[in-house]
Order: C-alpha cells, then sequence, then structure tokens
C-alpha cells in the first residue's frame, strides 16, 4: 500500500460505516437511506482502478470489507426496542449478506471494470457498476430476508419481509422484500449514471497531479 491509496481507502471504509448506519432509517416506504450512499463504494472502487490500477482497487476493497465487518460485529452486540422485544440492529443473516454481497460485488465490478478498461471512457465504471449493483442487491436481499434461507438464522423471525404486498405499491403481489430490493436496485442503476461525472472530474485530476 502507498500514501496515494489511503485517500481511497479512507473514502471506502467513511462509505460502508456511513451505509451501516443509514440502512436503518427509512426513506419512504420502499428505500433506507443507505440506498443513497452505498453506491458511492463503486465509484471509489472504479476512480482508484483507473488510476492506479486493479491491484489497488482491490486493496480498498479489502478495506471496505474489513469496515464493514467491524460494523455489522458491532451492530450485533448494540440492541434495540420494539413492540416490547428487544433485538440486535445487526441480525446474522443481514451480517452475512451484507459482507457477502459487498465482497463478491466489488470484485466484480473491478474484474468488469479492468477487462473493459481500454474502452471508451464511460464504458468501463458504467458496465462495472451496473453488473456489481445488480449482483449486490440480489445476494443481499435474498440472504438477509427470504424466506428459503430462513435455516440460516432460525431465531431471527423475518416474516415481516414475506408479507404479500403488491410489487412496489402498483405490480402484482409478491414478498415485502422484493420491493425492497427492486427500489434499491432502481436506485444504483440510476446513481451508477449520475456517478459518471464526478468519476470523469476525479479521475482527471488523480491523473494529473501522478502526471
Amino acid at each position: 500500500m502507498t500514501r496515494s491509496h489511503i485517500p481511497g481507502i479512507l473514502a471506502m471504509a467513511a462509505v460502508v460505516a456511513a451505509s451501516n448506519i443509514l440502512v436503518q432509517f427509512l426513506f419512504g416506504q420502499w428505500l433506507t437511506w443507505g440506498a443513497f450512499t452505498y453506491p458511492v463504494a463503486f465509484l471509489v472502487t472504479d476512480v482508484m482502478n483507473r488510476v492506479y490500477g486493479a491491484a489497488a482497487a482491490r486493496k480498498v476493497v479489502a478495506a471496505g470489507f474489513v469496515a464493514g465487518v467491524i460494523c455489522s460485529l458491532i451492530g450485533t452486540q448494540v440492541m434495540l426496542q420494539g413492540d416490547g422485544f428487544t433485538y440486535p440492529a445487526v441480525t446474522l443473516r443481514i451480517a452475512l449478506g451484507s459482507g457477502l454481497a459487498f465482497l463478491t460485488a466489488q470484485m466484480l465490478d473491478v474484474a468488469v471494470f479492468s477487462a473493459l478498461r481500454e474502452g471508451k471512457w464511460w464504458r468501463a465504471p458504467l458496465a462495472s457498476t451496473l453488473i456489481g449493483s445488480s449482483v449486490d442487491t440480489a445476494i443481499f436481499f435474498t440472504l438477509a430476508f427470504s424466506a428459503a434461507l430462513s435455516w440460516l438464522e432460525p431465531a431471527n423471525d423475518v416474516s415481516w419481509a414475506g408479507e404479500m404486498l403488491p410489487l412496489l405499491g402498483v405490480g402484482p403481489e409478491s414478498p415485502l422484500w422484493v420491493s425492497l430490493a427492486l427500489a434499491d436496485w432502481l436506485v444504483k442503476l440510476s446513481l451508477a449514471v449520475v456517478a459518471l461525472v464526478p468519476f470523469r472530474i476525479i479521475v482527471r485530476k488523480l491523473t494529473a497531479k501522478t502526471t
């Protein structure tokens, strides 16, 4: 690790820590505030990959993973009160889903970006973020809330996530967690496009400093 990698590592750790906190607060009916901060992790990874290469990007991802594990461990020890029950802020399924989704999606992002890095400047960050975000959403929400995986943590009642409701309030009946996942995914796709602007600006500035 070089000194030039430290800002990226700190940025990734900050994004992961903030997202772990903000995911506990709702924004509307189908989203959490974490849905708006977590996609920045892909921006950090892609900037590091473009400027310093895939190896540096993987180091930043590793730092983010460690930060996520620490946040999850702390969250499992924080007890919340609600409806007469005491429960941990972070359950085993959420911790497992979050960690596996982050590591898999971010490493996939690095691989896709590296494969497309010689094309037009926007192709690699856009494609890698879209693919990584899709995988991240699928892994996290399935592991954390799918009734089919209740055996992962039998003591954790996630039946509320399986409540059958119209998809995003307007579509066909589906489990609540599917609506949450779809809303999260749509936000990530939108931010993947928006992030191209800061990606271009940050890469230009960092590239100018290294030349």
